[in-house]
């Protein structure tokens, strides 16, 4: 155990991520050496935010917090915290189950980490987050919570109402995050489109992104967790006339079937569902679309199993993932319909999904072969430099692999007569053509250097 040492460890999606990075810049500021995600915790303090979204996620995090308790009877570290979705929704269980917990904090609370170690919340560092990325790109969260309600969906009970982040703070934080080198911007929010409306009093998220675009220094804009329904159009001209708006839409449709989407309280069919896609792809030519869907559902028939297939075929989505039902109590569906899709029925028709899109996601990626492309690097791995295109967006979409011993080379700086291959600095953004492609994939050769 090593003292004014803090690890935090990070469970579940990005939104979490942006909390970690906001509280270990507090923690910071007021001397605590930080540890993210550390392979062998041995802070006098450990905390895990946690995620509480389904069953698998549940899990980890409960498994990782009995793994601490471990370390902390053999002293290795101090105290145990616990904050994040999983302790907001279940905090006295987890403080009757687990007693070696030290801490509890739920989804909003977490600040109050910082007045029970002696300190106070200092709000002049509200733009600033101690980067877990790598240096050249972030995630921005512009909002918490949902209104939205779906039947399956336990978020709005941990997170509550909307609640969009004042526009102001989020454009001091993007020029702040600018002045670190960040080149690259993930907005995120349970529902990007739902931003505004509680404190403008109409949905604002086209004036938000536009106003993003505008800061020198903003290189790319990817969109995350947008929802269909009143989806707000006026995105769409924002995202067509700003080159640095990457032409990358996630827009969760869950399924395709009307009977489905009616029992998930989707509020849309798919007629209209369809509709909304054609605009937005005519609207914004040549943009990625990200979407994911849901297998299994209580009452999914086998009949609207082959409507979502039909539809992912005709759609021809160039990122989809698809993850099975599983119930969550409290919510809709747990309290009025029966889970009565078999296991094995779930998994194979995930299976049988992904298979469908492996085949879409190679022939969207080979009509790629032979262009020219811009990609940013983000590392080298080996014998290859990792980048990718606006249409990627880090940890979830395909990569660029450029083979090192392909690149052009030039004279090292301890003998003239020595060529080696030049470098590419992660952040930077090159020029290359893909030569080949797999379905999470493309292979690539530089074209031009750019070394700033």
């Amino acid at each position: 155990m090593i003292k004014h040492r803090i690890d935090l460890i990070t469970l579940g999606c990005s939104k979490n991520l942006v909390d970690s990075e906001r509280l270990m810049a507090q923690l910071a500021a007021v001397g605590y050496k930080l540890h993210h995600d550390p392979e062998d915790p041995k802070g006098e303090i450990v905390i895990v935010n946690t995620c509480g979204f389904i069953g698998d996620a549940k899990e980890e995090s409960i498994n990782t917090i009995l793994g601490l308790t471990v370390l902390k009877k053999r002293r290795k570290i101090g105290k145990i915290f616990v904050m994040g979705c999983l302790s907001e929704r279940y905090r006295q269980e987890l403080m009757d189950e687990i007693p070696e917990i030290d801490r509890i904090y739920g989804k909003f609370d977490w600040k109050g980490i910082l007045s029970d170690l002696g300190y106070s919340w200092d709000d002049s560092l509200r733009a600033y987050h101690l980067q877990t990325t790598p240096r050249h790109y972030a995630y921005v969260k512009i909002g918490e919570g949902c209104n939205r309600h779906c039947a399956y969906c336990a978020i709005p009970l941990i997170t509550g109402h909307y609640k969009s982040r004042p526009m102001d703070e989020i454009v001091d934080e993007v020029k702040q995050l600018v002045s670190q080198g960040v080149r690259e911007f993930q907005l995120i929010a349970q529902d990007l489109t739902g931003y505004g409306y509680d404190l403008y009093g109409k949905y604002n998220i086209a004036e938000l992104v536009q106003q993003l675009a505008d800061i020198p220094g903003v290189e790319w804009l990817r969109l995350h967790y947008a929802y269909p329904n009143n989806f707000p159009k006026d995105l769409l001209p924002v995202m067509a006339r700003n080159s640095n708006v990457c032409k990358y839409l996630d827009l969760a449709l869950q399924h395709a079937s009307n009977h489905v989407l009616d029992r998930m309280l989707r509020h849309i069919s798919r007629e209209e569902t369809e509709e909304l896609l054609a605009e937005i792809r005519r609207q914004v030519p040549g943009i990625h679309i990200r979407t994911t869907m849901m297998v299994g559902f209580p009452g999914e028939t086998a009949q609207d199993f082959e409507e979502l297939k039909d539809f992912v075929r005709r759609q021809r989505f160039e990122r989809l993932g698809a993850f099975a039902f599983s119930e969550e109590e409290g919510t809709y569906a747990a309290r009025h319909y029966e889970d009565d899709v078999p296991p094995e029925v779930k998994q194979q028709r995930l299976d049988e999904l992904m298979e469908l899109q492996q085949e879409i996601s190679l022939q969207c990626q080979e009509e790629k072969v032979g262009k020219t492309l811009r990609v940013i690097i983000d590392r080298l791995d080996g014998e290859y430099y990792v980048a990718r295109t606006e249409y990627d967006s880090p940890e979830v979409d395909p990569e660029v692999l450029i083979p090192v011993d392909a690149l052009p080379t030039e004279s090292s700086g301890y003998d003239e007569g020595v060529q080696v291959p030049i470098a590419l600095s992660p952040g930077t953004f090159q020029q290359v053509r893909i030569t080949s492609a797999s379905p999470y994939e493309l292979m690539a050769e530089l074209v031009s250097s750019d070394k700033h």
